[in-house]
């Protein structure tokens, strides 16, 4: 198993050299719009994508993950640039396959129900700071519409205090399966591995759900598709037992290409909210995930997530939900992980 970490916002070379010292192995990109070429054209320019690759690999590493454009509501309803939407994503899976991305993964629009949920900043050991979220029973529209102006909702209404209608659901899983549909021959032809992230947050009905999410290599059988494992989603859900039964289930088939790495305190299921905590400082014993995972052969990267903000990563004046990365925090998980690691061997 191997450590990958997401990238600072310009890839500088301070920070590729951090990681280089740190020993991390990979980098990955999470975001779909971040590459360059796509806000020109739709989809990344090829000869600038493997520049990208190139500086990484000039610090001992070489990326792991990298992210398609975004499939937005815009697709999902229908409206006017949903197929131009499809040919994007088309057509940067084939930049990022001939660029030599091991994994691809793509970000849908209305995979999860957050307007249903509360988001807050949680206070743990020395006051750093986490987040949280608790289920909602209710509120009114002008709150909902100033919460939820940025949480990825668009498909859904936001004023909304029940999940969306099986019809509405039935829609958008069709509309997935178009994306996937025009997606894994490319996979398959060029050996590249199509991961999809589990809905964060995992509410009940959520597309890539506990139900939902088995259902993506139901429905497109392919050797390469495949899941980029969260087990801080999946605890959301149900606790470490749950994660440890997924990735014992999703590993012996061999479909985790990826994992995010990262601990929580409580779940829905239990407490019908949780907190994301440290990777030392939650209810699951991260030692046990990566003793399962070893069990099922995965020998893929191992990725630190949803970074707490501790001291030295943040001013007063600073939002905490800034972009900025938590260098400290950072710091610390990748030790853990190595320590685990090294435990594990």
């Amino acid at each position: 198993m191997r450590i990958s970490v997401g990238h600072d916002p310009e890839l500088s070379d301070s920070y590729l050299r951090k990681m280089c010292q740190l020993g991390v192995d990979c980098i990955d990109f999470g975001g779909g719009n971040w590459f360059p070429g796509v806000e020109e054209q739709g989809y990344p320019d090829l000869d600038q994508a493997m520049k990208i690759r190139r500086k990484i690999q000039s610090w001992g590493m070489d990326w792991n993950r990298v992210t398609l454009p975004d499939m937005t509501e815009e697709f999902f309803l229908d409206r006017q640039g949903a197929e131009q939407e499809l040919e994007n994503t088309v057509n940067a899976m084939k930049v990022f396959a001939e660029a030599g991305a091991p994994i691809v993964r793509q970000r849908c629009e209305g995979d999860t129900f957050n307007h249903l949920l509360r988001g807050y900043h949680s206070e743990h050991r020395g006051n750093y700071l986490g987040h949280g979220d608790s289920v909602l029973h209710g509120r009114s529209t002008e709150v909902a519409k100033k919460e939820l102006h940025a949480r990825r909702v668009h498909v859904w209404d936001p004023a909304s205090i029940t999940p969306p209608e099986k019809d509405a659901l039935d829609s958008w899983w069709d509309h997935f399966c178009r994306i996937y549909s025009a997606l894994v021959p490319i996979a398959d032809a060029t050996r590249t591995k199509l991961a999809m992230h589990p809905s964060d947050v995992p509410m009940p009905d959520t597309p890539f759900g506990g139900l939902g999410y088995h259902r993506i290599i139901d429905a497109f059988p392919s050797s390469q598709v495949g899941y980029l494992y969260c087990c801080g989603t999946r605890a959301e859900a149900g606790g470490l037992p749950l994660v440890l039964d997924e990735v014992h289930n999703y590993g012996r088939k061999g479909r985790i290409f990826m994992v995010h790495f990262r601990n929580v305190r409580a779940s829905l299921a239990t407490a019908q909210g949780y907190e994301e905590v440290a990777l030392d400082d939650g209810d699951m014993n991260m030692f046990k995930i990566l003793q399962e995972l070893q069990r099922v052969g995965f020998d893929g990267c191992i990725n630190p997530d949803h970074m707490p903000i501790v001291e030295g990563d943040w001013a007063e004046n600073m939002n905490p939900s800034s972009k900025q990365v938590a260098h400290q925090a950072l710091a610390y998980a990748i030790g853990y992980i190595k320590a685990l690691l090294t435990a594990l061997s």
